[in-house]
């Protein structure tokens, strides 16, 4: 390490408590579930599954026996998505893919019937709802930014939701619910997207706290940094390093994926308006790994 980069790091030390974390190259070691059948016969619909971790649990669940349909603004995108899965047989009668823009209310209040009649599918009895973005703090630009992100983070994932578990209790369906959050929503909330996060927190209990008695189950993941396109861009080798974080690392979209899939499955069944943290300890246990500003 040169010199610079020693006194930055006593500086973080010395001004936020950041540990001094000698740097070092991690990579991935994951645990994959092995495939199984804990999904078997359940069909969900995940909301922005072309990339990141919205298709490594849509990967995820085919391999636990779910028929799986993920949505997203672009077929093109979502094709693309369709064609990186591997070691799945018969993938046309276990993938659909279906545009659907999650801020777009219209869309989403009749997705349902429309995706059942498309695919001639008898029910959906899982929604992840994973559809999200951050376009940052862009000075000039902030307001556009900040109603695009609010629009799909909440607004979106309020309606989808609440389309979804409408369905369910309608149709008698115990059915699961599983919102995407982030553990941005411990921190404090300075802008658009951290807003958005803690309204997910917040919308995962009230979710549980009126549709837990018609025996949907309805809880959330709060990811960390993952190394997602929104953190590491095109760059997908499982190198995970991070200095910056309590354990040194990030997450991988198939760790979040091993996760959804026991928490939508009869596993889980008793864990109800909770959300699981996997963020190696940034923000619900460390705040001081990112700049704070208006």
């Amino acid at each position: 390490m040169d010199i610079k980069g020693k006194i930055i790091r006593a500086y973080r030390y010395v001004r936020y408590g950041v540990p001094i974390i000698e740097k070092k190259v991690i990579f991935a070691q994951i645990t994959n579930l092995s495939p199984n059948e804990l999904l078997k016969g359940r069909i969900a619909l995940i909301t922005g599954g072309s990339s990141g971790i919205g298709r490594e649990i849509a990967h995820a669940f085919i391999n636990a026996g779910a028929i799986v349909i993920i949505t997203g603004r672009s077929m093109s995108r979502l094709v693309d998505a369709s064609n990186k899965f591997v070691n799945v047989e018969d993938l046309k009668h276990k993938l659909f893919l279906f545009e659907l823009d999650s801020s777009n209310i219209e869309q989403v209040n009749n997705c349902i019937p429309n995706i059942l009649e498309k695919f001639n599918l008898p029910k959906i009895d899982i929604l992840v709802n994973n559809a999200g973005i951050n376009r940052g703090f862009k000075g000039c630009t902030f307001e556009e930014n900040f109603d695009a992100i609010i629009n799909t983070n909440l607004k979106g994932t309020f309606f989808v939701a609440k389309s979804f578990a409408d369905y369910f209790k309608r149709d008698k369906i115990e059915g699961n619910i599983l919102n995407i959050a982030s553990s941005s929503s411990e921190r404090p909330a300075t802008d658009a997207y951290t807003l958005s996060k803690w309204g997910v927190k917040g919308l995962t209990k009230g979710l549980a706290r009126v549709y837990s008695k018609y025996g949907i189950v309805v809880n959330a993941i709060a990811p960390g940094p993952t190394a997602t396109p929104m953190i590491k861009g095109n760059d997908f080798d499982q190198e995970l390093s991070s200095e910056k974080n309590l354990t040194g690392r990030i997450a991988h979209p198939i760790e979040i994926a091993n996760m959804a899939v026991i928490l939508v499955s009869n596993i889980s069944r008793t864990v109800i308006g909770d959300v699981v943290y996997m963020s190696n300890g940034s923000g619900n246990v460390f705040n001081e790994d990112v700049t704070y500003r208006f």
